[in-house]
């Protein structure tokens, strides 16, 4: 059972050039989209490499794959910023250690001109909430722990799907009121 705490949730992922969203910029954005519609649900999901306007350091190409070559003739974030700033539009932003990518893609929209806003569900606060005792909470040992394998790491429309299929795991072990 899925909990019911929003009518729209978006997993989302962001693939960057470093760690610092004010020095860094984001090269991939993946979005999975859940909408609860009268009992009805209805998921979409949305990717894109993004051409990040600085080079992507060899250490982060060879982290996720994504090279300089690949973003070459990618969008700017500019381009697509309204469209993914529609997509997220009254969700709950749902990520993996989500003060990095909701930081990354708020700096990323204020830079396009947005003011981006939204309740976020850290997976990894809730990962420590429901199992204290489980150490470590990477999205690596997630995967492992609840065999939720078969995406490819480190893309950004992969690890989103990951974070779908851990709240529904989640939902099926747990009551809504826990995960609420």
């Amino acid at each position: 059972m899925l909990p019911a705490f929003a009518p729209r949730l978006a997993f989302v992922d962001v693939e960057t050039t470093g760690s610092s969203p004010e020095r860094e910029r984001v090269t991939e954005v993946g979005l999975v989209g859940v909408d609860f519609d009268d009992g009805d649900l209805r998921v979409t999901e949305w990717s894109s490499l993004i051409n990040p306007g600085v080079p992507i350091p060899a250490e982060i190409q060879w982290l996720t794959g994504i090279t300089n070559d690949m973003v070459r003739n990618a969008p700017a974030f500019a381009d697509l910023a309204q469209d993914l700033y529609d997509r997220l539009d009254g969700a709950v932003f749902v990520a993996h250690n989500a003060r990095f990518d909701y930081g990354f893609l708020r700096a990323e929209f204020a830079r396009a001109g947005l003011n981006f806003h939204a309740k976020t569900l850290c997976t990894v606060r809730l990962s420590r909430h429901l199992y204290p005792d489980r150490s470590p909470h990477t999205l690596d040992a997630i995967i492992e722990r609840f065999g939720l394998g078969g995406e490819q790491r480190h893309r950004a429309l992969g690890d989103a799907r990951v974070l779908w299929r851990l709240l529904q795991t989640l939902g099926e072990r747990h009551s809504p009121a826990e995960l609420e």
